[in-house]
């Protein structure tokens, strides 16, 4: 039982950091495959592996680790001006724009940055990656965007958790 464990919170902790794997597909197929789990253990160590790789980008985001310096010379570095390079500009200054007054917004109002993110961890809209990266870059303190990740996550993975029982005992072999 352990092993399961321990293997869950690394592929929950690995599709955070790298979303190429569904945690919740990996998560209901554990689940059926191994009915003995206790889904809100599991549901436990799932979230705390999904916040864990998530809390990475929230420090990228707020500034307090910084990216390699490679990837962060590749985005920082000055490029010439080109024509497509100026078209991409335009089409997206109002989306700067609209980021701005977004952070401006969650720094007046710090409780409705915290809603949005406790929502999105569990419902998963909005994208509960975006959520992340926003509440570094608004600066939610870290203890609330710990606390409200872990337990809107741990609700949702439960629930996956606990629902190939559920189907199975509507369907009879």
């Amino acid at each position: 039982m352990v092993g399961w464990l321990l293997l869950s919170f690394g592929v929950a902790f690995g599709s955070a950091i790298l979303p190429v794997v569904s945690i919740e597909m990996f998560l209901i197929g554990l689940c059926a495959s191994q009915p003995t789990l206790p889904w809100l253990l599991l549901g436990a160590i799932v979230a705390a592996g999904q916040v864990g790789g998530k809390t990475l980008y929230y420090l990228a985001a707020k500034g307090t680790i910084k990216l390699p310096k490679p990837l962060h010379d590749r985005l920082h570095r000055e490029r010439p001006p080109t024509p497509r390079r100026e078209r991409w500009r335009a089409r997206t200054k109002k989306m700067r724009a609209r980021l701005d007054a977004l952070r401006e917004r969650c720094h007046r109002h710090p409780h409705w940055m915290a809603g949005t993110y406790g929502v999105s961890s569990v419902v998963g809209l909005p994208p509960y990656m975006a959520t992340s990266v926003l509440a570094g870059l608004v600066r939610m303190p870290l203890a609330t965007f710990l606390a409200t990740g872990f337990v809107g996550r741990w609700l949702r993975f439960s629930l996956l958790a606990a629902s190939p029982a559920l189907f199975a005992g509507w369907f009879h072999y």
